[in-house]
Protein backbone atom coordinates (compact mmCIF):
# COMPACT_ATOMS: atom_id res chain seq x y z
CA UNK A 1 0.00 0.00 0.00
CA UNK A 2 2.81 2.40 0.90
CA UNK A 3 4.67 1.60 -2.31
CA UNK A 4 1.55 2.26 -4.38
CA UNK A 5 1.08 5.57 -2.56
CA UNK A 6 4.69 6.57 -3.19
CA UNK A 7 4.37 5.74 -6.89
CA UNK A 8 1.16 7.76 -7.08
CA UNK A 9 2.83 10.72 -5.36
CA UNK A 10 5.82 10.49 -7.72
CA UNK A 11 3.61 10.60 -10.81
CA UNK A 12 1.62 13.48 -9.35
CA UNK A 13 4.87 15.47 -9.29
CA UNK A 14 5.47 14.74 -12.97
CA UNK A 15 1.83 15.08 -14.03
CA UNK A 16 0.06 17.24 -11.44
CA UNK A 17 -3.72 16.88 -11.19
CA UNK A 18 -4.81 20.50 -11.47
CA UNK A 19 -8.19 22.01 -10.66
CA UNK A 20 -9.69 23.32 -13.93
CA UNK A 21 -11.03 26.39 -12.10
CA UNK A 22 -8.14 27.72 -10.00
CA UNK A 23 -5.24 25.74 -11.45
CA UNK A 24 -4.01 24.49 -8.07
CA UNK A 25 -3.24 20.85 -7.30
CA UNK A 26 -6.22 18.67 -6.47
CA UNK A 27 -6.00 16.20 -3.64
CA UNK A 28 -7.19 12.63 -3.99
CA UNK A 29 -10.95 12.32 -3.50
CA UNK A 30 -11.76 15.99 -4.08
CA UNK A 31 -13.71 15.48 -7.30
CA UNK A 32 -13.36 17.19 -10.66
CA UNK A 33 -12.71 20.59 -9.04
CA UNK A 34 -10.95 21.24 -5.75
CA UNK A 35 -12.85 21.63 -2.49
CA UNK A 36 -11.99 25.32 -2.27
CA UNK A 37 -13.57 26.01 -5.67
CA UNK A 38 -16.55 23.82 -4.81
CA UNK A 39 -17.14 25.79 -1.61
CA UNK A 40 -16.75 29.13 -3.38
CA UNK A 41 -18.79 28.32 -6.48
CA UNK A 42 -21.11 31.35 -6.92
CA UNK A 43 -24.39 29.43 -6.62
CA UNK A 44 -27.59 31.25 -7.55
CA UNK A 45 -29.96 29.19 -5.33
CA UNK A 46 -32.71 30.26 -7.74
CA UNK A 47 -34.27 26.79 -7.50
CA UNK A 48 -35.63 27.98 -4.14
CA UNK A 49 -37.00 31.27 -5.50
CA UNK A 50 -40.14 31.54 -7.60
CA UNK A 51 -40.17 34.32 -10.23
CA UNK A 52 -36.39 34.46 -10.07
CA UNK A 53 -34.29 36.29 -12.70
CA UNK A 54 -33.86 33.13 -14.81
CA UNK A 55 -37.62 32.64 -14.99
CA UNK A 56 -38.06 36.30 -15.82
CA UNK A 57 -35.92 35.81 -18.95
CA UNK A 58 -38.82 33.79 -20.40
CA UNK A 59 -41.72 36.01 -19.34
CA UNK A 60 -43.83 37.08 -22.30
CA UNK A 61 -41.93 34.71 -24.62
CA UNK A 62 -42.69 31.07 -23.77
CA UNK A 63 -44.50 29.42 -20.84
CA UNK A 64 -41.95 27.90 -18.46
CA UNK A 65 -43.05 26.34 -15.17
CA UNK A 66 -39.75 26.77 -13.29
CA UNK A 67 -36.25 27.80 -14.33
CA UNK A 68 -32.92 27.98 -12.53
CA UNK A 69 -29.16 28.16 -12.99
CA UNK A 70 -26.61 26.42 -10.82
CA UNK A 71 -24.05 29.22 -10.68
CA UNK A 72 -23.32 32.72 -11.95
CA UNK A 73 -20.89 33.04 -14.83
CA UNK A 74 -18.87 36.17 -15.39
CA UNK A 75 -16.28 36.53 -18.11
CA UNK A 76 -12.79 36.39 -16.69
CA UNK A 77 -13.80 34.60 -13.50
CA UNK A 78 -12.03 31.36 -12.51
CA UNK A 79 -15.21 29.47 -13.34
CA UNK A 80 -15.12 30.53 -16.99
CA UNK A 81 -12.58 27.79 -17.59
CA UNK A 82 -15.05 25.16 -16.35
CA UNK A 83 -17.40 25.98 -19.20
CA UNK A 84 -14.53 26.10 -21.68
CA UNK A 85 -13.31 22.68 -20.53
CA UNK A 86 -16.80 21.24 -20.82
CA UNK A 87 -17.82 22.78 -24.14
CA UNK A 88 -14.60 22.72 -26.14
CA UNK A 89 -12.12 20.38 -24.44
CA UNK A 90 -14.26 17.25 -24.18
CA UNK A 91 -14.26 17.16 -20.38
CA UNK A 92 -17.58 15.32 -20.06
CA UNK A 93 -16.74 14.03 -16.61
CA UNK A 94 -16.60 17.63 -15.40
CA UNK A 95 -20.13 18.15 -16.75
CA UNK A 96 -21.34 15.00 -15.00
CA UNK A 97 -19.69 16.09 -11.76
CA UNK A 98 -21.27 19.55 -11.85
CA UNK A 99 -24.60 17.97 -12.77
CA UNK A 100 -24.42 15.75 -9.69
CA UNK A 101 -23.56 18.74 -7.49
CA UNK A 102 -26.46 20.74 -8.91
CA UNK A 103 -28.89 17.84 -8.45
CA UNK A 104 -28.11 17.77 -4.73
CA UNK A 105 -29.38 21.37 -4.59
CA UNK A 106 -32.43 20.68 -6.78
CA UNK A 107 -33.60 18.03 -4.32
CA UNK A 108 -34.56 20.88 -1.99
CA UNK A 109 -37.25 22.01 -4.46
CA UNK A 110 -40.44 19.92 -4.86
CA UNK A 111 -41.00 21.57 -8.25
CA UNK A 112 -37.74 20.21 -9.65
CA UNK A 113 -38.09 16.84 -7.92
CA UNK A 114 -41.39 16.41 -9.76
CA UNK A 115 -39.90 16.31 -13.27
CA UNK A 116 -40.57 13.18 -15.35
CA UNK A 117 -37.90 13.46 -18.04
CA UNK A 118 -34.51 15.13 -18.40
CA UNK A 119 -33.95 16.52 -21.89
CA UNK A 120 -30.60 18.05 -22.94
CA UNK A 121 -30.73 20.67 -25.68
CA UNK A 122 -29.79 18.67 -28.79
CA UNK A 123 -26.92 19.35 -31.17
CA UNK A 124 -27.30 18.96 -34.91
CA UNK A 125 -26.07 15.55 -36.03
CA UNK A 126 -23.19 17.13 -37.98
CA UNK A 127 -21.94 19.11 -34.99
CA UNK A 128 -22.37 16.08 -32.73
CA UNK A 129 -20.32 13.98 -35.13
CA UNK A 130 -17.59 16.64 -35.32
CA UNK A 131 -17.44 17.37 -31.57
CA UNK A 132 -18.05 13.78 -30.49
CA UNK A 133 -20.29 14.62 -27.54
CA UNK A 134 -23.10 16.91 -26.38
CA UNK A 135 -22.03 18.92 -23.34
CA UNK A 136 -25.67 19.35 -22.25
CA UNK A 137 -26.10 15.57 -22.30
CA UNK A 138 -23.08 15.23 -19.99
CA UNK A 139 -24.74 17.58 -17.51
CA UNK A 140 -28.00 15.62 -17.83
CA UNK A 141 -26.18 12.38 -17.01
CA UNK A 142 -24.93 13.91 -13.77
CA UNK A 143 -28.40 15.17 -12.86
CA UNK A 144 -29.94 11.79 -13.67
CA UNK A 145 -27.51 9.95 -11.42
CA UNK A 146 -28.85 11.83 -8.39
CA UNK A 147 -32.43 12.67 -9.35
CA UNK A 148 -33.02 9.14 -10.67
CA UNK A 149 -34.94 10.40 -13.70
CA UNK A 150 -34.69 9.10 -17.29
CA UNK A 151 -32.96 11.07 -20.04
CA UNK A 152 -34.67 11.60 -23.40
CA UNK A 153 -32.26 12.40 -26.24
CA UNK A 154 -34.46 11.15 -29.08
CA UNK A 155 -37.78 13.03 -29.02
CA UNK A 156 -36.40 16.52 -29.67
CA UNK A 157 -33.91 17.05 -32.50
CA UNK A 158 -32.08 19.98 -34.01
CA UNK A 159 -33.22 19.69 -37.60
CA UNK A 160 -31.40 22.77 -38.94
CA UNK A 161 -27.65 23.30 -38.63
CA UNK A 162 -27.64 27.01 -37.86
CA UNK A 163 -24.45 29.10 -37.58
CA UNK A 164 -22.76 29.61 -34.22
CA UNK A 165 -24.33 32.22 -31.95
CA UNK A 166 -21.21 33.20 -30.03
CA UNK A 167 -20.90 36.70 -31.51
CA UNK A 168 -24.55 37.36 -32.26
CA UNK A 169 -26.81 39.89 -30.52
CA UNK A 170 -30.21 39.22 -28.95
CA UNK A 171 -32.28 39.70 -32.10
CA UNK A 172 -29.80 37.80 -34.26
CA UNK A 173 -29.84 34.90 -31.80
CA UNK A 174 -33.64 34.82 -31.88
CA UNK A 175 -33.73 34.76 -35.69
CA UNK A 176 -30.93 32.20 -35.74
CA UNK A 177 -32.96 29.67 -33.73
CA UNK A 178 -36.39 30.06 -35.32
CA UNK A 179 -37.68 26.67 -36.41
CA UNK A 180 -34.41 24.80 -35.92
CA UNK A 181 -35.82 22.25 -33.44
CA UNK A 182 -38.38 19.55 -34.22
CA UNK A 183 -40.37 17.33 -31.88
CA UNK A 184 -40.41 13.95 -33.61
CA UNK A 185 -42.12 11.92 -30.85
CA UNK A 186 -45.01 13.86 -29.32
CA UNK A 187 -46.36 10.86 -27.44
CA UNK A 188 -43.08 10.41 -25.55
CA UNK A 189 -43.41 13.83 -23.91
CA UNK A 190 -47.21 14.27 -23.79
CA UNK A 191 -48.52 14.91 -20.25
CA UNK A 192 -44.94 14.93 -18.95
CA UNK A 193 -42.97 17.47 -16.92
CA UNK A 194 -39.78 18.02 -18.93
CA UNK A 195 -36.59 19.48 -17.50
CA UNK A 196 -34.80 21.12 -20.43
CA UNK A 197 -31.03 21.26 -19.83
CA UNK A 198 -28.33 23.50 -21.30
CA UNK A 199 -24.85 24.64 -20.33
CA UNK A 200 -25.13 28.46 -20.35
CA UNK A 201 -28.03 30.92 -20.44
CA UNK A 202 -27.27 34.16 -22.26
CA UNK A 203 -30.29 35.49 -24.17
CA UNK A 204 -32.32 32.28 -23.83
CA UNK A 205 -33.20 32.13 -27.55
CA UNK A 206 -32.09 28.50 -27.95
CA UNK A 207 -34.13 27.38 -24.96
CA UNK A 208 -37.14 29.38 -26.17
CA UNK A 209 -37.00 27.58 -29.51
CA UNK A 210 -36.86 24.22 -27.71
CA UNK A 211 -39.87 25.10 -25.56
CA UNK A 212 -41.84 26.14 -28.66
CA UNK A 213 -41.13 22.74 -30.23
CA UNK A 214 -41.96 20.77 -27.07
CA UNK A 215 -45.32 22.50 -26.70
CA UNK A 216 -46.50 20.78 -29.85
CA UNK A 217 -47.19 17.82 -27.54
CA UNK A 218 -50.40 17.67 -25.50
CA UNK A 219 -50.39 18.82 -21.87
CA UNK A 220 -46.62 19.16 -21.62
CA UNK A 221 -44.96 21.13 -18.82
CA UNK A 222 -41.46 22.51 -19.35
CA UNK A 223 -38.94 23.66 -16.75
CA UNK A 224 -35.40 24.82 -17.47
CA UNK A 225 -32.05 24.09 -15.86
CA UNK A 226 -28.77 25.65 -16.98
CA UNK A 227 -25.39 25.13 -15.45
CA UNK A 228 -24.37 28.78 -15.64
CA UNK A 229 -26.15 32.13 -15.89
CA UNK A 230 -24.33 34.79 -17.89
Amino acid sequence: MKVASWISDFFSLLYPDLCPACGNNRQRGEGEICLYCQDNLPRTNYHLQADNPVEQRFWGKVPVFRATAFFFFRKGSPYQSLLHQLKYKGNCELGRFLGRCAAQDLFASPDFRSVDLLMPVPLHVNKLRKRGYNQSACIAEGLAAVLQKPIDTKSLVRSVENPTQTRKGVYERFRNTEGVFSLIDKQAVASKHILLIDDVLTTGSTLEACVHALREADDVTVSVFVLALA
